[in-house]
C-alpha cells in the first residue's frame, strides 16, 4: 500500500522554476528524507515521485497514472505541492467525509506550528488521475499572494525561497503522509 507525495519538475519557459515547483519537490523529498532521519518506519511504503511533463499536458502523470492504475486500489492518498512553498495555511483536502475527519484529526497535531486548516478540493495535475478514480488526494495550501509575482518569470529563483516557511512546509507533509502511511487502516474511500 502506498502513499504518495509529489511535486513537479516543471521550468520550461523562464526562470529556474524554484518556486513552480522545485519548492514541492524538495518538501517531497525532505518529507522522506525527515522519516529516515528519525528511524521511523511506517505500515506503508512512502513513494515520492517528482513529475514531469505537467505544462505540457500532464503528460507524465498520465503515464504514470497509465502504468500503476491497476493496483489503485493499494494507493492511500496522493498529496501534490504546486503553490510554491510560501506560508503553508493547512491542507486541501479530496475524499469521503469519513476520511475528511480522519485528516482533520491528523491536522491537530500541527497545532504547534498552528497549521490546522483543511480546505475543500485538492488540487494538482498530477494527482487528479488519481483523485478522479476516488482516490483521496490532498494539496498543500498556502499564502499564495505572491505565487504570481514568480510563477513562469524570471524572479523565480531560489532567492524567493524562505527557509523558514519551506521547513513548514516540509513539516506539514512530512506529518500528514507519515500518519497516514502509519494508520492500521486505509482512508475510506
Amino acid at each position: 500500500q502506498i502513499v504518495l507525495v509529489s511535486g513537479h519538475l516543471d521550468s520550461w519557459d523562464v526562470g529556474q522554476g524554484a518556486m513552480d515547483d522545485g519548492g514541492g519537490a524538495f518538501i517531497s523529498w525532505e518529507a522522506l528524507s525527515l522519516v529516515k532521519d528519525l528511524g521511523l518506519r511506517p505500515k506503508r511504503t512512502l513513494r515520492l515521485v517528482l513529475w514531469t511533463g505537467e505544462e505540457q499536458g500532464g503528460i507524465g502523470a498520465e503515464q504514470y497514472y497509465q502504468l500503476h492504475k491497476e493496483n489503485i486500489s493499494n494507493f492511500d492518498i496522493v498529496m501534490e505541492s504546486d503553490e510554491g512553498t510560501f506560508k503553508p495555511m493547512g491542507l486541501a483536502f479530496t475524499g469521503t467525509s469519513e476520511a475528511r475527519d480522519i485528516v482533520r484529526e491528523i491536522m491537530t497535531l500541527l497545532l504547534p506550528i498552528n497549521i490546522t486548516d483543511i480546505y475543500d478540493s485538492a488540487e494538482g495535475t498530477d494527482i487528479d488521475y488519481w483523485m478522479r478514480a476516488g482516490v483521496p488526494g490532498a494539496s498543500l495550501h498556502d499564502d499564495i499572494s505572491k505565487y504570481f509575482w514568480f510563477h513562469h518569470s524570471h524572479g523565480d529563483t531560489m532567492t524567493v525561497l524562505d527557509p523558514n516557511q519551506m521547513n513548514l512546509c516540509a513539516a506539514v507533509w512530512t506529518v500528514v503522509s507519515y500518519v497516514i502511511a502509519d494508520m492500521e487502516e486505509m482512508l475510506p474511500r
